[in-house]
């Protein structure tokens, strides 16, 4: 009959630049498709030279070796018999696009540019490519010499073009497309497209997942057809997790979905699917159907291949699923935690080594070594080869088999409780409880006798002697010998990250984790060059309301009993004197604001794009039945002074997991000035205006009634 099509999406964990393995791991994946009856294979955007290329991308090298890259696949015999569509960058007449190649028995059948290029937030890929704008039109693509000496071919199609096969046509759609207000998926449905195929490099965002299964399945739903998506997964060399997710819709129901977060470098999704159920579901869409005569038609370039064989009446085909989605929770404990091995491993480090506090935020980020030590744990115990040889490099140890996640967090997790005078034993115990129930190699030292010597530095070369605030001290002297204890308990953690496993006779490194939450970050409430800063943060993009509800998840599935004391503790910083032998400070007085409505302006700043006069517009509604309108204008008034006067904070912000889409981040993901005029002159008067107003009116409303 020719009608049950298998067809394969392939997530893959790349690397920026890593040409070597992503091409391995593009055949075996290729391998696993063919293994399972597949006749095309998708894999992810930018596939070959891996997607966080960056400025790498203005390199004539990487088209190069994407390239040479390419040539080994075209002669590679697993890539027969199969069509194949890797993404790579390609220059075309001085032009540089973000492409898809489209192969099949050596033979290049489509070079298909990116139409629309996400440039926002995390993206910039305006930066580095062009969109394609010749709506439906082909140009011919003269290949370079080492393709052509593999093909045969002088020159291949390179445009918007769908291909024909001998039993359906396909399309394509590169990530952002699908996202766009006039997806190509759409025309390309009306003239006849069967299969939509998307190659994305999205990456994980709390909560973004449930919208992407949403709008590939609504695609389907509103003009039939069947949606392929492969997306990249891991960390490729920087801030960014990619989540895979992988899933094929057909006419709006998933039929087959891939994980989010696994240590898998190579993942592939098959699914067998009717193209008569395709055709009879558009049949009764009259709209679609009316639509689809006056459609104007996509060249077609013709493939003399078939996705389905002649003899299929009895091949079994997919059924619709249920997608499972993770809960936040969930998304927290198991992203950041792949995200660390990704880096632990690539970074060729023995280990983490973490300042933990007592606190929830360390607490939270040791969660997450403990998750990731998990996840590693049942990777090795479900057969994963590459994760078990990852593990023996990192330990030095050849015949050592992780089987307890306890076990092995002793091997590559130092915990390190630095004490001073204002430390509270309450702290003291939490931190090394919870060390013990999650196994880590845990170190208590005290920092009194550096404090001492770095202010007597000062006080000898001064003649004057900086006193806390109970002491008598000044506003500046209590900040600043709160910032010599920060700031050499960053210096210390740098220290015994570096030879803690010398002293133990043990070979490596250990990277350095800070445990700053996006709220903090974006009150600038924490010290430059504190233990804040880090190798790397895993929990920098993830709000405090999120990190305790994640920590309530490890109480109840880790059965780890020492959170619970820390959960109920108020945030501290321990840096002034204790009171009673109590602490007397806590971070939501110091701030000035409680980490609740942090979250709150961070997503009115961020997401809702607002300045100072709109958020006081926003939230004399939101808080109308907390707060008058002048407590509302004092708020937004000391949000704003305490954010710009920290600005500066975020230039030398430790690399974090970006979780949070009103993240503060200055490396590229939140483009700010870090030298505001703290004063808002401008801004404030007209809030100041607005309050006059509501009062003024207000009063005479009251005058009235009375």
């Amino acid at each position: 009959m020719g009608r049950a099509v298998t067809v394969a999406a392939c997530t893959l964990n790349q690397w920026a630049l890593d040409f070597e393995g992503n091409l391995t791991r593009i055949v075996r994946s290729i391998g696993i498709a063919k293994s399972h009856g597949a006749r095309y294979r998708l894999g992810p955007e930018l596939e070959i030279c891996g997607y966080g290329c960056l400025d790498h991308y203005y390199e004539s090298d990487t088209v190069l070796h994407s390239f040479q890259v390419l040539a080994k696949l075209l002669e590679s015999p697993a890539t027969q018999d199969i069509i194949c569509d890797v993404g790579m960058p390609v220059l075309h007449r001085n032009v540089r696009y973000n492409c898809r190649v489209i192969f099949l028995n050596k033979k290049i059948l489509l070079i298909r540019p990116k139409i629309s290029l996400a440039n926002t937030g995390n993206y910039r890929e305006l930066r580095w490519f062009t969109p394609w704008t010749k709506a439906r039109h082909v140009e011919e693509y003269f290949l370079p010499r080492i393709i052509q000496e593999v093909t045969g071919q002088e020159t291949v199609p390179f445009g918007d073009a769908v291909l024909a096969t001998k039993d359906t046509c396909l399309g394509a759609e590169i990530c952002e497309e699908l996202w766009a207000p006039n997806s190509p998926h759409i025309e390309m449905g009306l003239d006849g497209v069967e299969i939509f195929a998307n190659s994305s490099g999205s990456h994980h965002v709390l909560r973004k997942a449930r919208s992407r299964v949403d709008l590939v399945n609504s695609t389907t739903a509103k003009n039939g057809g069947i949606y392929i998506l492969a997306n990249q997964k891991g960390c490729d060399g920087d801030r960014l997790y990619y989540d895979g997710c992988a899933m094929i819709s057909m006419n709006g129901e998933t039929v087959a979905q891939g994980s989010q977060f696994s240590l898998d470098d190579v993942e592939v999704l098959v699914a067998t699917l009717d193209l008569e159920d395709v055709r009879s579901y558009r049949a009764e869409i009259s709209s679609r159907n009316l639509a689809a005569s006056k459609v104007n038609p996509y060249p077609r370039v013709k493939v003399s291949f078939a996705l389905s064989s002649s003899d299929d009446v009895a091949v079994p085909t997919c059924v619709p699923i249920q997608w499972r989605h993770h809960s936040p929770e969930e998304e927290i404990s198991l992203g950041p935690a792949c995200w660390l091995w990704d880096y632990l491993r690539r970074s060729k480090q023995a280990g983490f080594l973490l300042p933990l506090s007592g606190g929830i935020d360390s607490s939270a980020t040791a969660c997450v070594v403990y998750s990731m030590c998990h996840q590693v744990c049942l990777a090795v115990k479900n057969g994963n080869a590459d994760v078990l040889a990852d593990v023996c490099r990192i330990v030095n140890d050849e015949t050592y088999v992780p089987e307890d996640p306890r076990e092995f967090c002793k091997r590559i997790f130092t915990t390190c409780y630095m004490a001073s005078e204002n430390s509270s034993q309450d702290t003291c115990n939490r931190a090394k409880l919870l060390a013990e129930q999650i196994g880590s190699y845990h170190i208590n030292l005290n920092i009194d006798a550096a404090v001492k010597a770095i202010v007597g530095i000062f006080s000898v070369v001064t003649g004057r002697t900086p006193l806390f605030s109970v002491f008598g001290g000044s506003k500046r002297e209590n900040l600043a010998l709160q910032n010599v204890q920060a700031r050499i308990r960053m210096v210390l953690a740098y220290l015994f990250a570096q030879l803690t496993l010398w002293a133990r006779g043990m070979p490596g490194g250990l990277l350095v984790l800070g445990s700053a939450n996006v709220d903090e970050s974006l009150r600038g409430y924490l010290t430059k060059y504190d233990c804040s800063s880090a190798d790397i943060n895993p929990i920098g993009g993830i709000s405090k309301t999120d990190l305790k509800n994640f920590i309530q998840y490890c109480i109840e599935n880790f059965h780890l009993t020492a959170l619970r004391s820390i959960m109920s503790a108020p945030p501290t910083a321990e840096l002034e004197p204790l009171v009673d032998g109590q602490v007397a400070q806590t971070d939501e007085v110091d701030m000035g604001m409680t980490y609740a409505e942090l979250s709150i302006y961070g997503k009115l700043r961020k997401i809702a794009k607002a300045g100072p006069y709109s958020m006081f517009c926003k939230l004399i509604s939101m808080w109308k039945e907390i707060c008058t309108p002048r407590e509302v204008a004092l708020k937004v008034k000391h949000f704003f002074r305490m954010y710009s006067l920290n600005r500066h904070k975020m230039t030398t912000l430790t690399p974090s997991y970006h979780a949070e889409n009103y993240s503060p981040d200055d490396n590229r993901f939140d483009l700010r000035p870090f030298l505001y005029n703290t004063t808002w002159s401008w801004q404030f008067r007209c809030i100041d205006k607005e309050v006059n107003k509501k009062e003024k009116k207000e009063n005479m409303c009251t005058e009235a009634r009375n």
